[in-house]
């Protein structure tokens, strides 16, 4: 497909049929980012009151600590980034315990339920609005836009979910195809799938290639071991998502694919939050979220050092996430934008690790495949999987509320449904899941060495 056909008409028609207002927030977007940091900041204030004044309304379980925080919210009341403060933090707990009296299900346009990819341990369901859903794919929009590549010019996607894990959706890839999308499943990446994945993406011809970080380091690395130049004369650029891309990632993917990496930061609960820029740094999307890096105390850290990122989301009306607790660590940066544009900089997210899972055959899957597993059992409140060896797999939970005994087969049948039937699962039931010596959170940890000369990829 053409790209300003896949652009202009198909995705536009898409988005028109869906009620989303991708395109009008992406010519905003495009606009606002050039603001000074003051009018940009303002810019914030004006839809932060506009967002407390929604949950107020109706979100019954914000609008209890807004009142209790004596937050004025009257047209001529004064209000700035700061009163946010006032309010306390929120978490997952928070989220999961309360959804009913958070989600406002009469906004326009409806709710959608979405899950959250369990990637810090703890699995949320929540429910996000249409402007949600177009604020992420502009700011997507956007920051492809820095590096020259404009959406509907093709790009691979190597993902994972659980409609790719369990059938082809024939419909889903016929839309792929219309929007220049080639989708390739990151939960099944033995090395005869990532010879096969090397030849469709070079008849394919990307401008752009996404996904996780440690998949796309991993395929570089199949890359380097076959020793081939790969043949992608048009490609411009690699995004990585998904967890923190490490230096030696970076480079190999650099190496073997030829073109420059940029990672981006976000979630799915709070958004796309952030995206590497052509002048190496990474640019808060100022207009759809508040970002505070606080210490174990709460208190902001000083510029240089390390904290927790907790975001509020400008754009999540139909569920609103204030002052979030992510779970993700970034280092504070008070500096600005090299190219001139007024949105913040945050100097590094350090995130999660995870790991990758092998299977007997050599298949080496993304750990989100083990995740999604645990994510869609409602019982689940936190998790971590051990991986002994490719016969034995470890789970651990903390059960929430809603735990049923039947659950534990669920778990064990899914797993194996992702490993094979001859592996061995233990799910062991406990009250808490300690963080590791180094402070870090590793919520799927494999023992099994990757296939010879993959391991750079890790």
């Amino acid at each position: 497909m053409h790209p300003f056909i896949s652009r202009e008409i198909v995705y536009r028609l898409q988005e028109s049929l869906m009620r989303r207002p991708t395109f009008a927030y992406a010519a905003e977007l495009e606009r606002s980012q050039w603001l000074s940091r003051p009018e940009l900041e303002q810019l914030q204030t004006v839809k932060l009151k506009t967002l407390l004044k929604i949950a107020l309304e109706h979100s019954p379980w914000h609008a209890q600590r807004i009142r209790a925080a004596g937050l004025e919210l009257g047209e001529n009341a004064p209000f700035g980034l700061e009163d946010l403060r006032r309010l306390p933090t929120m978490n997952k707990q928070d989220a999961a315990n309360n959804r009913e009296s958070l989600v406002w299900r009469g906004i326009p346009g409806g709710v959608f339920r979405y899950n959250t990819g369990g990637s810090s341990g703890q699995p949320l369901i929540f429910y996000f609005g249409r402007q949600r859903q177009a604020a992420d794919a502009a700011a997507r929009i956007r920051a492809r836009r820095w590096w020259g590549v404009e959406f509907g010019e093709p790009e691979v996607f190597l993902w994972g979910s659980p409609v790719e894990l369990n059938r082809t959706d024939k419909i889903k890839n016929f839309r792929d195809r219309l929007l220049n999308q080639l989708v390739l499943n990151a939960f099944e990446m033995s090395v005869a799938n990532m010879d096969d994945y090397i030849e469709q993406i070079q008849s394919f011809d990307p401008v752009c290639m996404y996904g996780y970080a440690s998949s796309l380091a991993l395929l570089a690395a199949r890359v380097r071991d076959r020793g081939i130049k790969l043949r992608l004369p048009r490609l411009k650029l690699v995004c990585t998502t998904g967890e923190p891309l490490f230096p030696h990632q970076r480079e190999i993917i650099a190496e073997h694919f030829g073109v420059p990496v940029a990672n981006e930061f976000g979630s799915r609960d709070v958004g796309l939050n952030a995206h590497e820029s052509p002048a190496g740094q990474m640019l808060l999307t100022s207009e759809s979220v508040v970002m505070e890096a606080l210490d174990s105390e709460g208190k902001p850290v000083a510029p240089g050092e390390i904290g927790e990122a907790v975001m509020t989301g400008l754009c999540s009306q139909a569920q609103p996430f204030i002052r979030y607790r992510t779970g993700d660590m970034v280092r504070y940066a008070e500096e600005f934008c090299r190219q001139g544009r007024g949105l913040h900089v945050v100097g590094e997210v350090i995130g999660r690790s995870t790991d990758f899972i092998v299977r007997a055959d050599g298949t080496v899957m993304h750990a989100l495949a083990i995740i999604y597993v645990l994510r869609a059992v409602p019982g689940v409140a936190e998790f971590k999987c051990l991986q002994h060896d490719v016969g034995n797999m470890e789970i651990w939970v903390v059960q929430g509320p809603a735990w049923e005994e039947g659950m534990r087969e669920q778990i064990v049948q899914g797993i194996k449904a992702r490993l094979g039937d001859t592996v061995r699962v233990e799910v062991k039931s406990v009250e808490h899941i300690p963080a590791e010596a180094s402070g870090k959170h590793r919520y799927v940890v494999s023992h099994v060495p990757l296939p010879a000369g993959l391991s750079v990829a890790s």
